[in-house]
């Protein structure tokens, strides 16, 4: 399904301040909402999805870049869940063009660097209440 940017905040309850460019938000239940470049993903473990980037990749005078930073810090600080957002561009080719935006509510993530400019998120499976695996056996 392809969402709009907006939407695709909204599935995590997060309401980005720019609708068509925005690279965070912060949701109503304290997490961090991170909208992720494709390119930018690698696999260092099993069970591990990486996103690395630094924010200088970006015009430093960007208003969501200066957004991005104090969202990260405040999850770095406040060890705040990060939930994912996927951008994908869509190819010249294809009929389309623009971005597709998708979720994916089964990860979260953790930031494990941010020294103000690189800054590296670990997404990892949601762990399943016992209670729910259990039942299912």
């Amino acid at each position: 399904m392809n969402l709009s940017l907006v939407d695709a905040f909204g599935k995590f309850g997060a309401k980005p301040t720019n609708r068509l460019r925005a690279l965070s938000a912060m949701a109503e239940d304290g997490a961090m909402v991170l909208n992720c470049a494709q390119p930018q993903f690698g696999h260092p473990a099993k069970g591990v999805l990486r996103y690395e980037d630094k924010l200088s990749r970006e015009a430093a005078d960007s208003k969501l870049i200066e957004l991005l930073g104090q969202h990260l810090a405040l999850a770095r600080d406040g060890e705040l869940p990060i939930r994912m957002i996927v951008t994908s561009v869509l190819a010249a080719g294809s009929g389309k063009s623009g971005r597709s935006f998708h979720v994916r509510p089964d990860l979260v993530g953790k930031v494990v660097k941010f020294d103000g400019d690189h800054f590296i998120v670990d997404f990892t499976r949601l762990q399943e209440p016992r209670e729910a695996a259990v039942r299912r056996k």
